[in-house]
């Protein structure tokens, strides 16, 4: 297909036009109404794909929107540029990280900046230079000071893909969630920060978010996980040891006939040498731990264990009850312990029925004969039996009283768990921010003073792909000073996780020329939380959960205001090719690029806002590709053949309104005023609402279609067109800003489209004139409708339909067909069903 339309040369100019003018350049005026929009920056992988045009295209929509509406907007950019697949490319490719990173940066901002997306450049952020990782560790070094930040030993995941450790929250399905790749356990020391001090707040926090899909909030609450029960201990028949549970059940305490530890419990280190199958036991804890992940979505298929031959105690009837080790706990969540109730619980059933251990009923149900399973678990509300003074209890009653049994008898407690983990934020890699930690064989663990910060990743190292990170290798890096005593020590050679960086860049952005502080308190309570973040619905647990932690971690540290990150979230759909997301694996990748050159940046933005809602997913049609580049072209054909020459069209100039015959506009002509009233109405509303820009855009091309129908050779219905056009390109600017801005220089009109204000509709313009339309069934009257003398053949029908008296009449009938007289009636031609 060829060009048809100048959109590239067009887009050129307004670009440079921009530039001189230093468009997107935010002034800083006090007591301004301010508006912070934000698109979840990318990491800089060499090229931008359809998914980020989209999500780039909506944040833009909605700051030139903000913009004209009188808002001071924030809307900035930068990179997430620490991350492994720099390494890897370093490896592959024999170039380093860092070069590698700056050429894909460049190459980026260059096609962000053909699209003609209105970022303040002059706040760039770029997360693996030094000046932004040092405050990194000046927060990591906060948390350590503050107990937020600690060193322990674990099972950790570990991707021997990447050679890494990975968080619980990187690890889907068992696989990796970077290379997919399969995740082992590997037992490590690492560092953490404390998100679970968190949990509650974080938790009850999602009750003050509005603003955020519903779909996010319930993902983030499944992932903190509160539960609510009783820590319960059974002591280990003659040894000295207690084995804490955790329940949610207290109330069928009585039916517990088994208790089941976690394979790789830091209790059985203790317990391995009393054990009487000592060798069994320990090839079965090995033979587990090899084919688990950490992964807590993720249950074994089938429920496998082993007999300890140990006996543990129950703490209030006395009796003996076997210790097992069984695949489907997990040390990380609760205690690591649980107890077996076959009898109420279906997977306690299926492992008791597989190994034939003991079933003992404890409750029974209230209504006599109520459905029970003969060969299951009853899991259902009901009275209980078989448990001494709690007979006759109704189960929710006795879980109480069982509780305040077992405190009074110093054998357990009421407690609340939460599923959520700690976070692990050490990675065994080179590209990435170095952790402010040395040690001294005479002084231990040594916090690198902040007058030492930046602790500076080395760029003298080798990459080889074997051993994990080169900074192990690199003396130069390692071999340092203690501060405390000025002996030798060695340098942390883990780099923090990557989501430490994202987790407070937004905060950056407010003062990112601050060499003093990471941002000035003042300047980021005028902007904190994001008015609008906008990104993929599969960082809610990631990126979303721990910026939401950092920010009231930092709250409570003093340097912020805020206990939130972002107050209003869109997350936006994928973009689909053939039914399936584009990928390069899949070879149903559309380059950018190639779109962008062949119809032009406005037409590419404009096709991903009208495809679909914003939060929906987006199928790719070349059609309505096509369909959005003809619309642009008969809009700019329209306003050049009608604007274009000033001396032809002396009345363009002139304001609009009550022109002929004494000031009355025809019927036509009001109703051609009253469509742009209307549409500057609806888009205003759609914009406001976020998730409707596709029908926004929808109205402009309905506008554009009625816009059609006048005649330009009548000089009242002229100054109508030119009023009209006007309107349409503001309208249209936050969607094709590049054309907006062609269009309204082209009709006359001075400086820059973005910073006029936004068009206001008027009730007065938008009272159509009204006439008696008859409705007819079979020929016989049965309704007069009021309506405008223009409306159509749908239109009527459908508000006809709507109509009482009409829909008394089709009861049982059948719509044949319908005889519409313009400005008239409309008879309906029905039969019987």
């Amino acid at each position: 297909m060829s060009t048809l339309y100048p959109f590239q040369s067009i887009e050129s100019a307004v670009q440079e036009l921009w530039n001189r003018k230093n468009a997107f350049s935010l002034k800083n005026e006090a007591g301004a109404k301010t508006f912070y929009c934000l698109e979840m920056f990318p990491y800089p992988s060499g090229r931008i794909h359809m998914g980020h045009v989209r999500n780039y295209s909506i944040g833009d929509a909605l700051a030139r929107y903000k913009r004209m509406r009188g808002f001071h907007v924030l809307h900035p950019m930068g990179w997430d540029s620490f991350g492994l697949p720099a390494e890897n490319a370093a490896i592959q490719r024999g170039v380093h990280p860092a070069v590698w990173t700056e050429e894909n940066i460049l190459h980026m901002k260059k096609q962000l900046k053909r699209l003609g997306l209105s970022y303040d450049w002059a706040r760039e952020v770029t997360t693996c230079l030094p000046e932004y990782y040092r405050w990194n560790q000046w927060f990591f070094l906060k948390f350590y000071e503050k107990g937020l930040a600690y060193k322990k030993e674990g099972l950790l995941n570990w991707c021997d893909s990447c050679m890494t450790v990975l968080a619980n929250e990187q690890v889907e399905d068992g696989l990796c969630w970077r290379c997919k790749s399969s995740v082992t356990l590997r037992p490590m020391e690492q560092w953490y920060l404390r998100i679970t001090d968190y949990a509650s707040e974080l938790l009850d926090g999602l009750a003050d978010l509005p603003g955020w899909p519903e779909k996010v909030r319930i993902m983030q609450e499944n992932w903190i996980g509160k539960s609510e029960g009783a820590e319960i201990h059974f002591a280990v028949k003659d040894m000295s040891v207690d084995l804490p549970v955790f329940t949610t059940r207290p109330d069928t305490l009585f039916g517990v006939t088994f208790i089941t530890i976690a394979p790789e419990h830091p209790l059985l280190e203790g317990l391995l040498p009393v054990i009487p199958r000592r060798d069994q036991v320990a090839a079965f804890i090995r033979e587990t731990l090899h084919k688990r992940t950490t992964d807590r979505n993720t249950e074994p298929g089938e429920k496998e264990g082993i007999d300890t031959g140990l006996s543990v105690i129950h703490p209030l009837t006395g009796e003996s009850l076997p210790l097992w080790i069984g695949n489907f706990v997990v040390a990380s969540y609760g205690t690591g312990i649980v107890m077996g109730v076959p009898a109420h619980d279906e997977r306690d059933h299926e492992f008791a029925k597989k190994y034939g251990i003991r079933v003992k009923t404890v409750i029974e149900p209230l209504v006599a004969h109520e459905p029970h399973p003969p060969e299951g678990a009853y899991t259902g509300p009901g009275r209980l039996i078989h448990s001494g003074a709690f007979n006759g209890l109704q189960n929710e009653q006795a879980k109480g009283k069982i509780v305040s049994e077992l405190e009074a008898l110093g054998k357990g407690r009421r407690k609340v768990t939460f599923r959520l983990r700690d976070w692990g934020i050490s990675r065994q890699r080179y590209w990435g921010t170095p952790i402010p930690i040395v040690y001294c064989d005479r002084c231990g663990t040594v916090p690198v003073p902040e007058t030492e910060l930046p602790v500076i990743l080395p760029r003298d190292v080798a990459f080889t792909g074997k051993g994990g990170s080169p900074l192990r290798e690199s003396r130069s890096f390692y071999e340092t000073r203690c501060p405390d005593c000025q002996g030798p020590a060695r340098r942390e050679t883990d780099t923090m996780d990557t989501f430490v960086d994202s987790s407070w860049y937004f905060l950056r952005f407010t003062d990112p020329e601050n060499t003093q502080k990471p941002f000035a308190k003042k300047t980021a309570r005028r902007w904190i939380p994001v008015d609008q973040y906008i990104g993929g619905v599969e960082h809610a647990i990631l990126h979303l959960l721990y910026s939401r932690f950092f920010t009231r971690a930092l709250k409570d540290l003093g340097i912020i205001d805020s206990p939130e990150p972002f107050r209003s979230l869109l997350t936006q759909g994928m973009v689909l090719k053939d039914g399936t997301k584009m990928s390069k694996s899949k070879g149903n990748v559309v380059d950018p690029d190639h779109l962008v050159e062949r119809y032009g940046a406005d037409t590419v933005r404009l096709f991903t806002l009208f495809s679909a809602p914003p939060d929906k997913d987006l199928a790719w049609d070349d059609k309505a590709v096509e369909g959005a580049y003809r619309f642009l072209g008969r809009l700019c054909q329209r306003v050049e053949e009608l604007f274009g020459n000033p001396a032809k069209n002396p009345v363009s100039s002139r304001p609009s309104g009550f022109k002929e015959s004494g000031g009355i506009l025809s019927s036509s002509q009001k109703s051609l005023k009253a469509k742009i009233h209307e549409t500057i109405r609806d888009v205003t509303f759609d914009l406001e609402s976020n998730t409707q820009m596709n029908t926004a855009v929808a109205r402009l091309m309905e506008l554009l279609n009625t816009l059609g129908t006048a005649n330009p050779d009548d000089p009242a219905d002229f100054a109508i067109l030119h009023e009209g056009y006007s309107t349409l390109v503001l309208l249209l600017s936050p969607f094709a800003p590049h054309l907006a801005q062609h269009l309204y220089t082209l009709m006359g009109h001075e400086g820059l489209v973005m910073d006029q204000a936004w068009p206001e509709s008027s009730e007065e313009a938008m009272l159509r004139e009204e006439i008696p339309y008859v409705i007819q069934i079979n020929g016989k009257l049965r309704a007069t409708l009021m309506l405008s003398p223009d409306i159509d053949r749908a239109e009527l029908l459908k508000r006809a339909l709507e109509d009482e008296r009409v829909r008394r009449n089709l009861t049982n009938m059948k719509l044949e067909k319908e005889i519409f007289v313009p400005g008239k009636l409309l008879n309906l031609v029905v039969v019987p069903q």
